[in-house]
């Protein structure tokens, strides 16, 4: 690669890496980032978005506030950059946003839709009137080479954009396709080309030299890979590469302090891909549906896989059940839902006797991970199955071991994380109809197991296995969780009148009474 011509590169860690961090980063990280960068070979920085508001909590380098841009526009000697979301901003909102940032910024980049660039390019004259470097970067590359109303309205971009990028948003395209889109798009463009390339399928790197090779005139990277999903190529990586060529020159202690302090944000947040963002990369799914499922919710990679395997071929889910009969349990004034905390296993010996002395109270398993120790019961069973729950149930339960006194349920049709339904259960598993007690959290164990006890009219619920967290030991899931099942207890006592948790729980909310005062 000794003969290639120049080429630029951006790295835009803080604003993609923001997907993570909710655009909040400290002080002392971004510091040591600019300085790091001041003597990198690394023409632009992109340090954010500028954006209108939203209504939710998004941290600072979603905004960057013109006091942000000031500071570190006094720290940094490289070109500024940041972003705007098209599909969130319109021409009416540039003097607004981007005025204040003249002198400030170098570069304002568009995030831009296939479908809306007729749209963009009026935003982009916009922004070009300021004064600023302008670019796209336009999402959805995979999908291109299939998109000829696209292909052709790339002719209405004529001289107003300085840089137009490609962007493997689904991190599934392959240096073929690269070179394939390339030659595609360069006849029609009078601007410089730029790539994004995600890493799904690990192919970033080779990507990148692929449009470097091509003639592209900027390449995006992260430190560490840093970014929405899967992550981006890595700054490192390409600058060692570079540097092995006699391409760039730079000294390696200066980039082992960026990487030194980012590394600490890997921990906490272990970006980067796996299988699930593997399959949904090779058959171009969003990254978003699945970043959430893999670092937000409790959902097994199969569950993933599932749930992947049946978008790829454009499938609601896999299998429609028969209705649950509620009627069958009507006769049950009072349920036990158990959860998956250790505390079942202490107190299972004064559990067993209290529910075979209450033989009328239905047992409901919000997870099957206790269901081995009630096994013996004569009660009634019901097993809650969403997403992994079917694996573990098979895993908990033989053939010998399962009783007619046991039935499964799921949530409505179709279940976004597809169905599994063990052989042995397959003649006993019905679906419910709806989860409307709760607006936020139908795909939860606990809304399920709650909501079968509303539609059974269920008048007392005690609830064990509910164990909570200790407050100092709690990672970011444990916390969504605690947080997510407090509120579905708090809505659970507008349908159901007393809800007591019979072994110990942290959740303030629900009153606790003693299994033992009980037998």
């Amino acid at each position: 690669m000794s003969n290639i011509k120049n080429f630029e590169i951006l790295d835009c860690t803080i604003r993609d890496g923001g997907y993570y961090t909710n655009w909040d980063f400290s002080d002392d990280t971004v510091d040591v980032y600019i300085e790091a960068f001041n003597d990198l070979p690394v023409e632009f920085i992109e340090i954010g978005y500028r954006s209108n508001p939203m209504n939710t909590y998004l941290g600072r380098f979603f905004y960057c506030p013109i006091h942000e841009l000031k500071r570190i526009r006094e720290k940094c000697r490289k070109k500024l950059a940041i972003i705007l979301n098209e599909k969130d901003v319109r021409e009416g909102d540039v003097e607004n946003l981007l005025a204040p940032c003249i002198g400030l910024i170098d570069m304002v980049r568009i995030a831009v839709d296939p479908q809306n660039i007729e749209r963009a390019v009026g935003l982009a004259k916009a922004v070009k009137k300021h004064g600023f470097i302008v670019a796209f970067n336009v999402m959805y590359m995979s999908e291109w080479s299939e998109n000829e109303e696209f292909i052709e309205n790339l002719k209405l971009i004529g001289d107003d954009l300085d840089y137009f990028y490609m962007v493997d948003s689904f991190g599934g395209v392959t240096p073929d396709d690269v070179e394939f889109i390339f030659n595609k798009i360069r006849p029609i463009l009078k601007s410089k080309i730029g790539f994004h390339g995600h890493n799904n399928l690990e192919l970033a790197l080779i990507n990148s030299l692929k449009a470097i090779e091509l003639g592209a005139d900027i390449i995006d990277a992260t430190v560490l890979g840093m970014g929405r999903g899967a992550g981006n190529l890595k700054t490192e990586l390409l600058l060692t590469f570079l540097q092995s060529k006699d391409i760039v020159k730079f000294d390696f202690n200066k980039l082992s302090l960026v990487i030194d302090e980012f590394a600490i944000l890997h921990k906490q947040y272990d970006w980067g891909t796996n299988l699930p963002y593997m399959v949904s990369g090779a058959n171009s799914l969003p990254q978003k549906m699945v970043m959430e499922w893999v670092t937000k919710r409790f959902y097994s990679f199969n569950s993933i896989l599932r749930a992947l395997s049946n978008q790829s071929v454009g499938q609601r889910d896999n299998i429609q059940l028969p209705p649950f009969d509620f009627g069958r349990y009507r006769n049950h004034k009072k349920a036990l839902i158990v959860g998956g905390g250790s505390s079942i296993r202490e107190h299972s010996t004064a559990l067993i006797q209290f529910l075979n002395e209450n033989e009328d109270i239905l047992v409901i398993h919000a997870s099957a991970k206790n269901g081995l120790h009630f096994k013996s019961l004569n009660n009634q069973q019901i097993f809650c199955l969403i997403g992994n729950e079917g694996y573990r149930l098979e895993s908990v339960f033989d053939k010998q071991e399962f009783s007619s006194n046991m039935t499964c349920i799921l949530p409505p049709y179709p279940r976004k994380m597809g169905t599994y339904i063990p052989d042995i259960f397959k003649d006993n598993s019905f679906e419910i109809e709806k989860i409307d007690f709760v607006k936020d959290y139908e795909n939860s164990h606990t809304s399920l197991a709650i909501q079968t006890a509303i539609e059974l009219k269920i008048e007392s619920l005690y609830l064990a296995g509910y164990d909570g967290y200790l407050n100092s030991m709690m990672d970011k899931k444990e916390q969504e969780l605690f947080m997510e099942n407090s509120n579905l207890f708090e809505l659970a006592k507008n349908n159901i009148s007393e809800i007591k948790s019979l072994s110990p729980t942290k959740y303030e909310n629900v009153e606790t009474i003693s299994i033992y005062s009980m037998i």
